[in-house]
């Protein structure tokens, strides 16, 4: 039986510790679907469509991998697109208690299950809110952003 996870987030940006659970999800998954959360009570920094794109590029040679944005439930998502489990990464103990949560209300509701990764300790300080904080003070962000394949 092929397995079809999904990675989704807000993305906003994706960092290399994104990239790096992604790259860890694919070991465990035949397909990987990276969903761009769009949820109308957060502000974000890149449209819906930039978020999609960006990520894309980073895998276009990838055919294993897919990227899409969802405006719905999770589950919801998971049932269209045949995902079996939901993967998500875990920096710290915070991040641990709110990806149970989910993780526990998505079984409840679906039956879905989370698989957790746990963030390598080097990448353990990198967040999307992190990179935009660095960058809204004109620090340099290349170094937490996946280098993105020439054009």
């Amino acid at each position: 039986m092929k397995t079809t996870a999904i990675f989704p987030g807000s993305f906003d940006p994706f960092t290399i510790g994104h990239d790096d659970i992604a790259q860890r999800a694919l070991a465990i998954a035949d397909r990987l679907v990276i969903a761009v959360g769009v949820n109308e009570h957060k502000h974000y920094t890149q449209t819906t469509e930039e978020r999609v794109e960006t990520i894309a590029t980073l895998y276009a040679d990838n055919p294993r991998v897919e990227v899409m944005a969802y405006s719905d439930l999770t589950i919801e998502l998971a049932r269209r697109v045949g995902a079996q489990f939901v993967v998500k990464g875990v920096r710290s103990v915070k991040d641990f208690e709110y990806e149970r949560e989910q993780a526990d209300i998505n079984r409840l509701v679906s039956g879905l299950e989370t698989i957790i990764l746990f963030a390598k300790p080097e990448l353990a300080c990198v967040s999307s809110t992190m990179v935009r904080e660095l960058s809204h003070f004109g620090q340099d962000t290349t170094p937490f952003l996946p280098k993105r394949k020439q054009e």
